[in-house]
Order: structure tokens, then sequence, then C-alpha cells
């Protein structure tokens, strides 16, 4: 495992089920992924990383990616049975989607270095299947009001039938809190640990010498 990765299993990890403002429609339940003001109240198991609330399945371990030199948090990822999870939301603009270009263009870096990219239409949009050597990935997005929602699936060699599917899932239970601020198109939406995960990992770290 890289230096820069801290795990915490499942079961020591807080997943909190978001907590929905908005009313349901009254004719059919909407689909995910959702916007905090039309979160539904359910009981999906989330955890909450401050701008998305991303489910946890039963069984899954939570990685948590760290800047060594800043401390600050890069990425957090759900492990599951059919790939390594990762899910970021974005600054998008209010009207106009922002997925299709972003995907095309990560689809001509991804040639640029090396990989095998096969573009194909899933039920949000466009979809990527990437093969760079021996490592497979699989990337969805999703245009939300004001946000964008990015995942991509990885894992060694071929990766499982089910995996993009699995992916799916997880975005399409996960809520994004967008925020009121001003943010430029592109940039990351922040992400911030539960306290309890954010306290285990500055444990491990002063046990680890830092």
């Amino acid at each position: 495992m890289p230096a820069d990765q801290e795990v915490a299993a499942g079961a020591d990890v807080e997943a909190e089920a978001g907590q929905g403002r908005g009313e349901e429609p009254q004719d059919a339940p909407r689909e995910g992924p959702y916007d905090v003001d039309e979160a539904p109240e359910d009981e999906i198991p989330r955890m909450d990383l401050g701008s998305v609330r991303v489910p946890v399945p039963d069984g899954a371990q939570i990685q948590v990616e760290m800047d060594q030199s800043s401390g600050k948090v890069r990425a957090v990822h759900v492990v599951t049975p059919h790939g390594q999870v990762t899910i970021s939301a974005y600054a998008a603009p209010r009207t106009d989607a922002l997925w299709p270009d972003v995907s095309e263009e990560l689809g001509q870096q991804l040639r640029t270095d090396g990989a095998t990219v096969v573009r194909s239409t899933g039920p949000w949009g466009p979809e990527l299947a990437v093969q760079m050597g021996k490592n497979s990935l699989h990337f969805v997005g999703v245009d939300g009001p004001r946000w964008m929602l990015r995942g991509v699936i990885a894992g060694s060699g071929q990766l499982a039938e089910r995996a993009p599917e699995t992916l799916r899932k997880l975005m399409r239970d996960t809520i994004v809190v967008r925020g009121e601020g001003p943010m430029p198109v592109r940039n990351p939406l922040p992400i911030k640990l539960p306290e309890k995960v954010a306290q285990h990992i500055a444990e491990r770290r002063g046990q680890q010498g830092g």
C-alpha cells in the first residue's frame, strides 16, 4: 500500500445517513445522485465528507489518500469486491452540462498517456472504459445543479463484470452538498473527514512517526 494512504475498516467508519431538506415528488421518487435539497430521508448508510455523502456498502473498506506535504485529504476511496471506487464533486455552471466536455478531454489525455479508451453511453451520458497497462478503470459522470459528480472504479487486470454497475449504484445513492458560495467552474468541492475518521488517521500517523 502506498505510504500516503491510510485505511479504516468499514466497521470503524462513521457512516451517516444523509438528511434531505427537500420534499420528494408526489408522482414518483426522484432518482439520484441527489442534490442535498432534494435528497430522500432513507436508511442508506453514507459517509459524510462535507461536499459529498457517499454510500458505504456492507463489507466495504474506506481508504483515505493524504497529501504528505500539506496533510490535506486528496481523495477518499470505497474499496468493494468489484474494485476501488472514488467519487468526487466539482463546481459547475448553472445551466450548461460539464461532463460531456470533461469526459472528452479526459479520454484524450488518457490516450496521450498510452491508455486504450472505449467511449460508451450510460444512464447519465458518456462513460469511459479504460485499459492502462495492467490496470482497468471505468468512469461515469453526472451533471447536477451547479455541480458535476465524477466517479471511477479501478482494479488490476480486467474489471469484474459487475464493476460498472457497482459504480453506478454508489453514484446513484450519493448526495452532493454544493454550498451557496461562488466557486470557479471545475474546481473540486472540498472534502472534510468525519471527526472519528480524522482522529483515527491522526493516531495512526502519530504511531508511524508522522
